[in-house]
């Protein structure tokens, strides 16, 4: 018998494995394309197939995707966005060409591109905050004073807070602005710098599948300038006019977009005029977000968005009502990171539900910071708010680590 495959397009630190493991639960065969499968470590460890090809070349890709149909029967294909989420425009248009269900990859290409993102939620009269384009310092430094400090500088194109930081004086925006011009961050693309107001509110997170929504949560961030995420919980903690103000600015950002299909999820601020739209990311959020919805309404977004790619109907019904939250482990220091311990005591805590280390002792540790500053997570739940945020607690005392400063 032909075994049905599901191809994946390149992996996912954290939701690569999540994929794998719910496509075996569905008798699905994972198979990896990647251009550097040993990029995932997952893959080797899982006995995980992996074929090679350049996956930034369509016409490769399609032919690789044909000596696979001589062996398997494809169930459906889908793959993950990398820093500049190119990939999954890549996914778009090969399920495209391929007659498979996916996204549409003009809506995914509009979305990635933060400026044109921007433009079609201002059009729409989604609530956003005031923006600029720039692709040089003279520009960032007019742009911000224009909008006023204090500001918000990214790039046009990317994801995990990479390269993003808030400015508060010009001296600021003059140093940040070299920084990412001045050959120290990686672009993808041609240099294009947004330049956009400091929304100041509650940070919140809605998640979606299919033009539904399915969770929304709330998160804070360690401190300022940068963006590196501290803690996430599911549900928030909103009265209903907010959760339905919410659920509403998140419909018609799919709308404006044409993100109807798949998973997506919407980033705001809760600001004094209501949600502001800070960012659509038109995919699956990475970990803990699906850990934390499961944990929280019983709803698996990986295997739902899979029963979509392989042309079945998603059920997207809570099945139970919890709280769960995730503190992410962020060291204090650079320096080279010599032990780690009490990740057992706390995962034996009754209630927490994953402690996970993304790096072994003898690491060395330079902030960077973005998501890469994340050196592990803790997550727990429980009937209630107040009881997950006592055991989170509990198990993040347990987890201690050392790091030794460099020598200068």
């Amino acid at each position: 018998m032909t075994s049905k495959a599901l191809i994946l397009i390149e992996g996912h630190r954290s939701i690569g494995p999540l994929y794998v493991k719910a496509a075996q639960r569905r008798g699905l065969y994972p198979v990896t394309m990647s251009s550097d499968p040993t990029r995932y470590s997952y893959l080797t460890a899982e006995g995980i197939e992996a074929v090679q090809v350049d996956t930034n070349d369509l016409d490769a890709m399609k032919s690789a995707y044909s000596r696979l149909k001589q062996t398997y029967a494809v169930a459906g294909l889908t793959g993950f966005s990398g820093l500049d989420e190119s990939i999954y425009v890549t996914v778009g248009k090969l399920c495209r060409h391929l007659g498979l269900p996916g996204p549409d990859p003009a809506s995914i290409e509009q979305s990635h591109d933060k400026f044109v993102q921007r433009q079609l939620l201002s059009q729409a009269g989604v609530p956003i905050p005031d923006f600029r384009v720039a692709t040089n310092a003279a520009e960032v430094e007019s742009a911000a004073a224009e909008i006023g400090l204090p500001v918000v500088i990214k790039p046009v194109v990317g994801s995990g807070s990479s390269g993003v930081q808030m400015c508060r004086t010009i001296d600021e925006v003059a140093k940040h602005t070299r920084h990412l011009l001045g050959g120290r961050h990686i672009w993808q693309t041609s240099p294009r710098i947004l330049v956009e107001e400091f929304a100041q509110g509650q940070y919140i997170t809605a998640n979606m599948m299919g033009g539904s929504v399915v969770g929304i949560g709330t998160g804070e961030f360690g401190p300022l300038p940068h963006f590196v995420y501290r803690e996430y919980s599911f549900p928030a903690r909103l009265n209903a006019d907010e959760n339905a103000r919410i659920a509403d600015a998140s419909l018609s950002c799919l709308r404006a977009l044409g993100l109807g299909w798949g998973p997506a999820n919407i980033e705001f601020r809760l600001t004094k005029r209501g949600p502001v739209v800070i960012e659509v990311n038109p995919r699956l959020a990475g970990t803990p977000d699906p850990e934390l919805i499961q944990l929280a309404y019983g709803i698996d977004l990986v295997d739902e968005h899979i029963k979509l790619v392989i042309g079945e109907e998603c059920d997207l019904r809570a099945r139970h009502s919890r709280t769960a939250s995730a503190r992410f482990l962020v060291p204090d220091r650079d320096g080279m990171l010599e032990g780690i311990e009490g990740t057992s005591r706390a995962a034996a805590i009754p209630g927490v539900a994953e402690v996970k280390m993304y790096v072994h002792p003898n690491t060395p540790i330079v902030r960077k910071g973005d998501y890469r500053d994340l050196i592990g997570h803790v997550i727990a739940a429980s009937p209630n708010h107040d009881q997950t945020a006592t055991l989170l607690q509990q198990a993040v005392n347990l987890v201690n680590w050392t790091i030794t400063p460099f020598r200068t």
